[in-house]
């Protein structure tokens, strides 16, 4: 098995496999299944959602584990194409879903503003992001790096406000349109699948960031000095 080293200088090039397909498959159907029964949803106003909770972090809490504790889960992150991870961030403009809805009076402008704006605009960096990566423009690998962390960012605050104002004991902003709306298919698969699995995407693209910064910053300690 190839080291860590000779993955391309951490700038991985290798596209999902099959075996990935499984595991997205996979748990795409466990979060069917759980939506079918209404287990991420609180049986009552006085229940706070914790399954849905655990939907949304826990994925991010396995894959750090396996990332620290199994050397062939490290070789195949940072094996992954860089690019194809910053191209699917892309997709992130769909949010603007949001502000849709909410124009149909289905969702909370608390919730529906912050995260279909920071969708859409996170999707439009990646877009400047990747070409950057591409073209090797200087200053790429920052340009990553912010697109990665406004996107958890966005996350953080999309969550937050739609824990805010949805119906549960934690709804303290909760005005006269709830989150309820995110209950109910297709809208049911973005926190419970989308947001998680693009967490992923995050923390993989990252992890690439870090050792490629790493690997450069040593090979210009080794460069020879110039006159």
């Amino acid at each position: 098995m190839a080291s860590d080293h000779e993955l391309h200088g951490g700038l991985g090039r290798t596209l999902p496999g099959w075996r990935t397909g499984v595991v997205l498959a996979g748990w795409l159907a466990l979060v069917l299944v759980g939506l079918s029964t209404g287990a991420f949803w609180a049986r009552s106003a006085e229940e706070p959602p914790l399954l849905l909770l655990f939907a949304i972090l826990g994925p991010a809490a396995m894959f750090a584990a396996a990332y620290r504790l199994s050397p062939a889960f490290r070789v195949y992150v940072l094996s992954l194409d860089l690019r194809l991870l910053t191209a699917v961030q892309a997709w992130r403009v769909g949010g603007g879903v949001f502000i849709a809805v909410h124009a149909q009076g289905l969702l909370p402008g608390l919730f529906a503003y912050p995260a279909g704006y920071g969708d859409i605009f996170t999707g439009a960096f990646a877009v400047f992001a990747l070409m950057a990566l591409i073209n090797r423009t200087p200053g790429w690998q920052t340009q990553l790096v912010r697109l990665n962390y406004i996107g958890l960012v966005d996350f953080a605050g999309a969550v937050g406000t739609g824990v805010l104002a949805s119906q549960g004991p934690l709804g303290l902003l909760r005005g006269a349109v709830s989150t309820e709306a995110l209950q109910h298919y297709p809208l049911d698969l973005i926190p419970t699948f989308a947001v998680p699995l693009w967490i992923l995407v995050h923390i993989a693209s990252l992890i690439q960031l870090r050792r490629i910064r790493a690997e450069s910053a040593m090979t210009a300690n080794h460069a020879p000095a110039t006159a």
